[in-house]
């Protein structure tokens, strides 16, 4: 498992795209990996049989750790698939052969499927020799650094972690357990220990139903929104005439697209009344750090939420148009084009998700009149934008029919306050309405 990016410490293997005793070539296509950040498909990093996958469909791998063993030696005979002779097993971030009988001789480790983590031989037998009162150093996992980085323990609190993996290696779990661990003095067992809690009951389909896990790009939804929703927040509203935008747009779509290669579309408007009104409202381009700090950044750098599949119901994800504050309206409709692309081939990277500092959602391209989105974290704010309707509005007195939409903020109170947030609103609204983005 390769590391996707700097804050990504695992990941979910989403779809295997061999089986055991498949041909595989080097850089091809292998298994597909989705982490809170990117879903993308991984190469081969050899020629060979993929003789074991050690991670299952839906199961979770740390960064570093083995998913699959790759036999090169049987790259000659593609058509060959491998006898069951050994059992292999994955433990810690390296892959150990076992059988009932000792080998006569001594048979080569297979390759490392990771293709950002080659190591030596020699490195990988100091990494597998069990931990001993002679060794001078642990190993730890690049998971367990980071983990101690983030958390402050030193390398003294680090080496007392009692490693329950192989050797002794310390694991995500052991420092979890030690983090968790109470640092002074246990306290007298009271007289009746409190009942431990009931594992929930296995869910059962009744005959017209089915079950699901939820896992993959799913489970990574869900958890990014239950900590979304820890946020309180707060949705104001505002309605915006766009007659003069959407008039343009008619006029001029076919003639752009021939020009620039890319469609007009109504959300590079949006994008860029969002970028020019994040530079006068700096506030609302900014998020709150763990140590509670306000960062706020001078580029903006706008997320703009891509439905996934043929019919939208494969996930979300949301790739990232940098500094759009700088940006000309024809350079954001050619990278907006570009990331949606991207996202619906799974061929972003994991830098094309990162850095966001404020988020675009447009429920109104399948018709939502109206709705309160969900913030994405740590940002200060996200706006939706919906459906356009001719609608009947009071204009000096006289009834006419324009075309008007609607405009939802949601944004972190802990950062913004409902006066700010309301002329924040109103200064997009105002320059969507002036139209005035060629001049």
């Amino acid at each position: 498992m390769p590391e996707l990016g700097e804050s990504v410490h695992e990941g979910t293997v989403s779809r295997w795209l061999k089986k055991e005793g498949d041909f595989v070539k080097e850089d091809e296509p292998i298994v597909e990996i989705m982490t809170d950040k990117v879903n993308t498909e991984l190469p081969s990093p050899a020629t060979g049989i993929l003789s074991k996958i050690l991670i299952q469909e839906g199961d979770q791998v740390e960064v570093f750790h083995a998913m699959g063993i790759i036999d090169e030696e049987s790259a000659a005979y593609p058509g060959t698939k491998l006898p069951p002779t050994k059992e292999t097993v994955s433990t810690g971030d390296t892959q150990h052969a076992s059988s009932t009988a000792e080998p006569k001789t001594p048979h080569p480790a297979a390759p490392d499927p990771n293709p950002q983590h080659q190591t030596s031989s020699s490195a990988e037998a100091t990494a597998d020799r069990p931990i001993t009162p002679e060794t001078d150093k642990k190993w730890f996992t690049p998971v367990v650094k980071a983990m101690a980085k983030e958390h402050g323990l030193t390398d003294a609190q680090l080496a007392s972690v009692t490693g329950t993996g192989e050797g002794g290696r310390v694991t995500k779990k052991d420092v979890e357990a030690f983090l968790a661990a109470p640092k002074s003095a246990p306290a007298a067992k009271p007289a009746t220990e409190a009942p431990k809690a009931k594992p929930p009951t296995p869910s059962v389909a009744g005959p017209d139903q089915t079950l699901t896990p939820l896992h993959g790009m799913r489970k990574m939804i869900a958890d990014a929104m239950v900590r979304s929703s820890q946020v309180p927040t707060v949705s104001t509203v505002t309605q915006v005439d766009v007659t003069n935008m959407v008039k343009f747009r008619e006029r001029n779509k076919e003639t752009f697209q021939e020009t620039y290669g890319v469609k007009l579309t109504y959300t590079p408007f949006f994008i860029k009344a969002l970028a020019e009104t994040l530079a006068e409202f700096p506030l609302a381009n900014s998020s709150l750090t763990p140590d509670n700090q306000i960062l706020t950044s001078k580029s903006v750098h706008i997320g703009v939420a891509v439905a996934l599949g043929a019919k939208g119901d494969e996930g979300l994800i949301v790739p990232v148009i940098r500094d759009c504050h700088v940006k000309t309206l024809i350079d954001i409709a050619k990278d907006l084009e570009a990331i949606a692309k991207a996202a619906r081939s799974n061929s972003l990277k994991a830098a094309d998700v990162q850095g966001g500092t404020f988020t675009l959602t447009n429920p109104g391209t399948y018709g939502a009149l109206f709705g309160t989105p969900m913030i994405n974290a740590p940002q200060a704010g996200i706006l939706g934008t919906y459906s356009i309707q001719k609608t009947p509005v009071i204009i000096d007195d006289m009834i006419a029919i324009r075309s008007i939409m609607h405009l939802v903020l949601t944004y972190d109170h802990r950062i913004i306050d409902g006066l700010v947030a309301g002329k924040f609103l109103a200064a997009i609204r105002d320059r969507l309405q002036a139209f005035d983005f060629f001049k």
